[in-house]
């Protein structure tokens, strides 16, 4: 089984800790799917996040830009209007940050207000400029699989063979960011779940990690709250509301804690932080025979 390393340049007390790291989801939006508008005052977000870390949170995701199907896109200064604030709160409570944007522009700003990670869920294909910003700030860099924006999602979700070519495509913007001086051991992968994914495509990702451990870099899995899980979970055609996916959010984050993956990100994090500990102890009951 593969060790649990993540890129480089994470904070010394994020690295070496032997288990998957969990990161904590912070919408600063009106329409994510799963908590919008729960968070959109800065001060209520930002205590969200140091209760987050207090629960067992490595780090703090904070997105401006909800990416739930059908999502339209907001302009950039709305974006840098709802995450500075919470960024820079945080940042400034000790809380590590990473910002959750497909905008150069945003996570430059973002970085300026104190986050250590940009987690890109176009992997650099929405701005051009996303990788020379990132080669600039030498931060690590989560690269996921995506196909189009919120409202192309449904359509482009057709694949032969989703395992191969994800990880083709992931190996592409890996590549492409290399090429625009991005340095590889700073990048993460993400395969993308629920992103252009149907929900079986979404099980054969969890079921092909081998797969894309061969891409060679740390793995994220964000399954949280998922419609998937809402269609495996329903009872007489209803599908139980988001919140009410979190113990199957926390099952995936002790399968892939096992399996090896670097960071789990789930909006609640206390069953996850729990979950991640109870997978790293029983690998490590198996090294010790």
């Amino acid at each position: 089984m593969e060790p649990f390393a993540g890129p480089a340049g994470l904070p010394t007390q994020l690295t070496g800790l032997g288990r998957a790291l969990v990161m904590g989801v912070i919408n600063v939006t009106p329409d994510s799917f799963s908590d919008g508008g729960r968070w959109l005052d800065p001060g209520i977000a930002v205590a969200h996040g140091i209760e987050m870390l207090r629960n067992g949170a490595d780090l703090v995701d904070v997105g401006g830009e909800s990416t739930r199907p059908g999502a339209t896109r907001i302009e950039v200064a709305e974006e840098l209007r709802r995450v500075l604030p919470v960024i820079r709160g945080l940042s400034n409570a000790g809380v590590p940050v990473s910002v959750d944007t497909m905008r150069a522009e945003v996570a430059a700003a973002a970085i300026d207000a104190g986050a250590i990670m940009i987690n890109d869920v176009s992997g650099g294909l929405a701005d051009p400029g996303m990788f020379a910003c990132v080669a600039s700030a030498q931060l690590p860099y989560v690269v996921m699989h995506w196909r189009g924006h919120s409202t192309q999602m449904a359509d482009r979700a057709k694949y032969v063979d989703v395992v191969d070519e994800v990880c083709a495509e992931l190996s592409e913007r890996f590549e492409a960011a290399q090429s625009a001086g991005v340095e590889m051991q700073r990048m993460a992968l993400d395969p993308g779940l629920g992103f252009a994914k149907e929900g079986d495509h979404n099980w054969s990702l969890l079921a092909g990690l081998d797969r894309l451990f061969e891409l060679g870099r740390p793995l994220l899995i964000g399954a949280s709250r998922k419609r998937f899980l809402g269609e495996l979970l329903s009872v007489d055609g209803r599908a139980p509301a988001p919140e009410e996916r979190d113990r199957a959010t926390d099952a995936i984050s002790a399968l892939a804690a096992w399996r090896g993956v670097w960071c789990v990100r789930v909006h609640d994090v206390a069953g996850s932080a729990q979950a991640v500990r109870v997978a790293s102890a029983w690998r490590a009951g198996g090294t010790r025979g």
